[in-house]
């Protein structure tokens, strides 16, 4: 949380010192349109930042008891190849988010997961400041490192993999041509079975909001 509220500072201050510099660049109308030329000259954006995956409340009943997946936070990378200065198709990786799930509010069991997300964008504006986007896309998590923890020490637990859908929206601050700030929040769909020694047990609905923060780079 620390991380997040960390980098939500940084983009403040830069998106008031991108208010500045366009001040500055577009002061005529040669150096607007220049500035769009150049945007629209690019065809990948790179970004580095942090997401925090944030499990919906109450996520089913595994053996009869109600499941609580935890959120978890993590590093994350995303590339974006441009189509067109609106269109990219964008794929987004992670450093592996850790779990804890919790049976009638018992920590019962840990799991491990790598959330890759394949998708397309929209992006409006483009050659603003502020450009926001929206997307879709389909989701695969992988899970692995499944323990079992508390009452559950001993037993062999296994959590599915799974493939979901994945919608996108956020916005783009545009510090220069080829910099920029990404403020995101992505919706997950991922409902995943579990076993306990090799038992179905029942299913977890995790649908996670993951929000995300990054700094880009244009090229």
């Amino acid at each position: 949380m620390k991380a997040l509220l960390s980098c939500t500072a940084l983009a403040v201050a830069l998106f008031g010192a991108s208010h500045l510099a366009h001040a500055d660049d577009f002061s005529t109308p040669s150096k607007q349109s220049d500035y769009n030329n150049s945007i629209d000259s690019y065809h990948w954006v790179a970004r580095l930042g942090y997401s925090k995956v944030h499990s919906k409340p109450s996520n089913g009943q595994l053996a009869g008891m109600k499941a609580d997946v935890g959120s978890s936070q993590r590093p994350t990378a995303s590339i974006e190849y441009l189509l067109t200065p609106h269109w990219g198709f964008e794929l987004l990786v992670a450093a592996p988010f850790s779990h804890t799930v919790s049976l009638n509010g018992a920590r019962s069991a840990h799991t491990r997961q790598l959330p890759p997300v394949l998708g397309i964008n929209y992006h409006f504006r483009v050659h603003s400041v502020v450009s926001p986007f929206v997307g879709v896309g389909a989701n695969y998590t992988y899970f692995f490192d499944d323990k079992t923890r508390g009452g559950l020490i001993g037993n062999s637990i296994r959590v599915d993999n799974s493939w979901g859908f994945a919608a996108h929206a956020g916005v783009d601050f545009n510090i220069s041509k080829n910099w920029l700030v990404t403020a995101d929040v992505r919706w997950i769909n991922l409902d995943t079975g579990v076993k306990l020694n090799g038992q179905r047990i029942g299913n977890v609905v995790v649908n996670p909001l993951v929000y995300g923060l990054s700094v880009g780079y244009r090229f």
